[in-house]
């Protein structure tokens, strides 16, 4: 019986963990990093390479804390829809009704407490079941009679914009109990000494970033366990401090003016609800599923239909508590509210990195692509762009990440 005594060669490196990116320090490792996770990482700095460029050329004037507070409050509605329009694109469809239907909600209110004295807190759950209703007919007709979803929504499109003529009689209707006004223009209120900033801002703010850190290091923690791909250490460190840096300075900003609008806490509460929902819940997973491979998910025992019924309910929920905000917002309904909502939706789900075919994207990605047209429309206001060339440039953003997409596609195999 021989032994072999020959030494062993020792095994190669992880992919990604050796070579350049390994000899190149943090550099390297941030580099090779953005490599395996472009998809997720890419449009985030890209965020923030447009949110430096336009401080650097409207000199600061973008990041003075009234103008975010604006920015908050401006692009609130549409952050609202585009959390909805993401679960729909990764399910595989499209919703182009969204728009018209906030329109119809925000009618809808106006009629229930400026001409029927109805209260406000009433007239929301009102124009949340008014929602769900236009969301479930959708949905229905989408799921269970298997009418494409791009030509029940383009209907109801034309539909809710006609209803919207008819409630209003082609006038504008206002204005807006005080309560009703606060979804869309108040403020967390102060409490406490006067520190020169909104104590309770503060206060929020500090929890999310402990509610962040926890986040990441249990993610991270949870990966390992499963022997699943981390990121390294340095470049894990560097990721969490770049959040905790940017959660620290949007909150020093807020606070230093009137502090957190409530909307923005609405809709903070709406990420993690859904991002938890996504991430760990099964009916996120039958989204993923039907949209990724809907033969297999049918095989796998997903109740397809019933997933797309639920989606397009939400969809209506949400584009209600949308039409909420908006008419808040204004402080009156208008027969021309939500144009072109539906569109700035879709473009910001699929800036985020939703796909065209369905089955990918992330909560936290259409914020980011929400964000990222929010701060494009701000900035070019800022500069005085004319608004035909702020179309240009949105379309051209549009085009590109929809090009990554494909791209990135192709270079995967997949």
């Amino acid at each position: 019986m021989s032994t072999d005594v020959t030494a062993k060669s020792p095994a190669p490196a992880p992919p990604g963990r050796s070579g350049p990116a390994a000899d190149g320090g943090l550099l390297g490792l941030v580099l090779a990093g953005l490599r395996r996770n472009m998809r997720q990482y890419g449009m985030l700095i890209a965020l923030g390479l447009i949110v430096v460029l336009f401080a650097i050329w409207t000199d600061g004037d973008l990041l003075l804390p009234r103008n975010v507070s604006n920015l908050v409050l401006q692009n609130s509605y549409i952050l609202i829809l585009a959390i909805g329009m993401m679960l729909v694109i990764i399910a595989g469809h499209i919703d182009l009704s969204v728009g018209s239907l906030t329109a119809f909600v925000g009618a809808f209110a106006a009629v229930l407490t400026v001409q029927h004295g109805v209260s406000w807190p009433i007239a929301l759950v009102l124009c949340l079941l008014v929602g769900a209703a236009a969301g479930s007919v959708q949905g229905y007709l989408i799921a269970y009679l298997g009418i494409p979803s791009f030509i029940v929504t383009l209907a109801g499109m034309l539909l809710f914009r006609g209803l919207t003529e008819i409630l209003l009689k082609g006038q504008t209707l206002g204005p807006f109990p005080d309560g009703l006004q606060k979804l869309g223009n108040g403020f967390l209120p102060e409490v406490g000494p006067n520190t020169n900033y909104h104590n309770l801002t503060l206060l929020l703010g500090f929890v999310l970033i402990a509610a962040v850190g926890w986040q990441e290091f249990r993610d991270r923690r949870r990966q390992q366990e499963f022997s699943l791909d981390v990121l390294p250490t340095r470049l894990f460190l560097l990721k969490l401090t770049a959040l905790v840096a940017a959660i620290l300075v949007l909150t020093l900003l807020l606070a230093s003016y009137k502090g957190a609008p409530i909307v923005l806490i609405i809709l903070g509460a709406l990420v993690v609800g859904y991002g938890y929902v996504m991430r760990n819940a099964v009916f996120g997973r039958h989204i993923y599923a039907i949209g990724g491979n809907l033969p297999a998910a049918k095989l796998s025992g997903v109740k397809d239909k019933k997933v797309t019924f639920y989606v397009f309910l939400n969809m209506g929920v949400l584009a209600a508590l949308a039409g909420m905000v908006v008419a808040a917002r204004l402080n009156a309904a208008s027969p021309k509210a939500g144009v072109n909502f539906e569109l700035e939706a879709i473009a910001s789900s699929f800036i985020g990195g939703a796909s065209m075919s369905g089955g990918v994207g992330t909560v936290l990605g259409a914020i980011i692509g929400g964000l990222v047209l929010g701060v494009l429309n701000n900035g070019m206001n800022l500069l005085s762009v004319g608004t035909d060339w702020q179309q240009v440039i949105k379309g051209l953003a549009l085009l590109v990440a929809v090009g990554f997409d494909v791209w990135n596609k192709r270079k995967s195999g997949s």
